[in-house]
């Protein structure tokens, strides 16, 4: 601790010693009465160093940025008199290659049990977050939110991975967000500039992926009444991004493996060769490596598009983002005239951090909007949510049906649909209930004949 005045000691140290944000307290006039070991380290001073004056901070400029935080906050007399509004403001630190950005919240308070005031500062490193808006181009409703360390790791191993002309395979379930990380990876890369062209290869009829990929030539089948460009001529130059990989069927496999490999296709209806330069991003909720044992994916193909393999996590691993992303849903719903008044309850929040999410994100948003539909006097309780949200920890507190190994396929199938029953469709829920896994559920389920 670092100070000439030991009566804080007892009630501000022990509290604030160990804090990542940085605490200074200061006299009006600029003496340095205390401040956590944090403050040196964030401000680029060394953490062994102390602060015995404001005027140490000079090339901060920290009384200019101040003076105009005041003046934003309409105090136009800000320096002719000493004032008591708490102000934030932004700073950029450069320290040679080393560039931060600090958040600062400043304001005065009374001594206890002496006259005079003194000025308290707190800055934050928020450096992670300016990251992610300069990727992103700023805040935006459909943004990546997240606090999670292992999403924020992704967004890192991305930066590096970007502006390489590496595969990327993004792997994980459905509404995680591997379409708005394959968007990271374009906006990073050298192809920014260039087309992101997007496909879903499950929403596409399988007697049509190959001509939506491709394209056709006039005449090439029945409809096809001109020439038709495909979407890797389309995305030539840019980034093609092929969601639910994993449904495209074997045929058209070796046909992207060699556009892959050689960047050489035909057109359907064609025996003219086209070359095109295109980056591929793939993504899939299913594990591939699964589908190559299972005889459904090629090997040669999933290794080629699998050079960077990422594997996103569900919204049950990531429990410090349910809270966050619930807020920002609250925030962005009110662009859709809901009001901004609406609050989530303890109840409610405790409720939304239980249940597994089995439709991730994508469904938490829709529980969000669904509670400020039924919110009761602008508060959402649990009642406001959806059904299977709040009956979750009573379906999921019944006693735990028997796993399903060694009985008849008929006893399973009926304990399968039962479970399925219970959990209202969801089969996470319905593998929680049996005691299994989600993917020996699916497996059962696709053996059984069970939909």
């Amino acid at each position: 601790m670092y100070q000439t005045e030991t009566c804080f000691e007892p009630f501000v140290d022990a509290i604030v010693s160990q804090l990542d944000i940085g605490v200074l307290i200061a006299e009006m006039k600029g003496r340095v009465l205390y401040h956590n070991a944090a403050m040196p380290r964030l401000l680029g001073l060394g953490s062994d160093h102390p602060i015995a004056n404001l005027k140490e901070l000079n090339r901060l400029k920290l009384q200019k940025l101040l003076y105009r935080a005041l003046f934003e906050a309409g105090e136009p007399d800000a320096i002719s008199r000493k004032s008591k509004s708490w102000v934030h403001f932004e700073h950029k630190l450069v320290e040679g290659e080393d560039v931060r950005y600090l958040q600062f919240k400043t304001g005065v308070l009374e001594m206890p049990q002496k006259k005079g005031w003194v000025r308290l500062l707190m800055v934050q490193d928020i450096s992670a977050d300016k990251r992610l808006e300069a990727v992103l181009g700023g805040p935006q409703p459909g943004g990546l939110v997240t606090n999670d360390p292992a999403m924020l790791e992704i967004v890192e191993r991305i930066a590096q991975l970007a502006p390489t002309e590496a595969s990327v395979l993004l792997q994980g379930e459905s509404g995680t967000g591997k379409s708005l990380l394959a968007r990271l990876i374009h906006a990073q890369s050298r192809r920014a500039g260039q087309p992101l062209v997007e496909v879903n290869c499950a929403a596409i009829p399988e007697t049509l992926i190959e001509s939506e990929l491709f394209g056709h030539v006039k005449g090439s089948f029945t409809g096809a009444v001109d020439d038709r460009p495909g979407r890797f001529e389309t995305a030539d130059g840019g980034t093609l991004f092929l969601d639910e990989i994993g449904e495209l069927p074997l045929n058209l496999q070796a046909k992207l493996l060699k556009v892959l490999q050689e960047g050489r296709f035909e057109k359907v209806g064609s025996d003219v060769t086209q070359t095109v330069d295109v980056r591929v991003i793939a993504a899939s909720n299913k594990n591939l490596r699964d589908a190559v044992d299972e005889g459904s994916f090629r090997a040669d193909l999933y290794y080629r598009l699998a050079v960077f393999p990422i594997y996103v996590p569900p919204l049950r691993e990531r429990p410090a983002d349910i809270d966050r992303l619930s807020q920002h849903f609250l925030e962005r719903m009110v662009d859709r005239g809901y009001s901004s008044r609406i609050q989530l309850s303890n109840e409610a929040r405790k409720v939304l951090m239980d249940y597994p999410w089995p439709g991730n994100i994508r469904e938490l948003a829709n529980a969000i909007e669904h509670g400020m539909i039924c919110a009761q006097d602008e508060v959402i309780t649990p009642d406001s949510l959806p059904p299977e949200v709040r009956e979750y920890r009573q379906c999921a507190a019944q006693p735990v049906a028997k796993t399903v190994v060694a009985a008849s396929d008929e006893e399973q199938r009926r304990e399968i649909e039962d479970a399925l029953k219970r959990a209202q469709g969801s089969r996470a829920m319905a593998a929680r209930i049996l005691g299994i896994d989600r993917s020996t559920l699916w497996r059962r389920m696709q053996r059984l004949g069970v939909q």
